[in-house]
């Protein structure tokens, strides 16, 4: 499947070791709940330059990210300062198609490396202090020498094929009428492949076969390695759990439901069935 993923960050390119003070030229992405701050306008940016007034703190607490061209950018976590005029906060979700898909990618990085960093900053094993290594993205325990990498969720989604429909679910927390496509978490031991089954089985009680891999795409809310399947049913009537899933639905492509934004590695597969003249066995 030919899928653009908006969230990968193949814009940037990491340099070690990483500076000791903030670069005058650095690139900023200010951050604050999970939102980035956005620069409004005829062309909206979320990358700011270093001014003179920057607080010294959080200069100190500039986290990299990466060098775009010769540029070196960081995310800086501003918590309630005040916004100069022209200047508001965004959700990253809600910045795509509004701002470049580069720019798109860079914010969404940006949200997860200020979440990795406050979630990392004592040891989990002794409690002490981390401190932010300079040759790779990781803190490291002064005292037990402990290393903490950013944290990655692989999570698989699949979109369920039985002749010309395919199997859509509604979460008990979606807008009304939207559907999207079986997703969940890996869980420890398990195969991504059964991890597909057992979402499947779970979510809507039926069986499945032919499960193959599609695509693939960053998802940083807070920290998903999506990975998309294609498979066909083998089995059994859907039964939502009814816990994270109200219903679950055979559609066609003349009656397909309210479907998510264009944006994610979701509607990419639903388009991509979509799309097709007729449903070619996996191969």
């Amino acid at each position: 499947m030919d899928h653009t993923a908006r969230f990968a960050v193949d814009c940037l390119h990491k340099q070690y070791p990483e500076p000791d003070l903030l670069p005058e030229d650095a690139c900023l992405i200010f951050v604050r709940d999970g939102s980035v701050c956005v620069r409004k306008g005829s062309t909206p940016t979320i990358l700011e330059k270093v001014s003179a007034d920057l607080p010294e703190g959080l200069k100190r607490d500039a986290r990299y990210l990466g060098h775009r061209g010769s540029v070196p950018c960081y995310a800086v976590e501003v918590g309630d300062l005040p916004l100069p005029e022209g200047l508001a906060y965004s959700g990253v979700r809600e910045l795509a198609g509004l701002i470049p898909d580069e720019e798109l990618a860079v914010a969404g990085l940006a949200v997860q490396i200020i979440d990795y960093d406050r979630t990392t900053r004592f040891c989990g094993r002794c409690g002490m202090p981390t401190e932010p290594a300079k040759t790779e993205r990781a803190k490291i325990c002064p005292s037990c020498r402990r290393v903490t990498y950013p944290r990655l969720s692989p999570a698989v989604i699949v979109l369920v094929r039985n002749d010309n429909a395919v199997l859509m679910v509604r979460g008990t927390g979606a807008a009304p009428g939207r559907y999207g496509l079986i997703a969940g978490f890996v869980e420890p031991g398990e195969t991504i492949e059964d991890a597909v089954r057992r979402e499947v089985r779970e979510e809507a009680g039926i069986a499945i076969k032919n499960i193959r891999y599609r695509a693939s795409e960053p998802w940083p809310f807070p920290d998903s390695l999506m990975l998309g399947f294609v498979a066909d049913y083998d089995g059994g009537e859907t039964a939502p759990d009814g816990v994270e899933i109200e219903s679950a639905v055979w559609f066609d492509r003349d009656h397909l439901p309210d479907l998510p934004p264009k944006f994610g590695i979701t509607r990419a597969l639903i388009d991509d069935w979509a799309a097709a003249v007729s449903v070619p066995e996996l191969q």
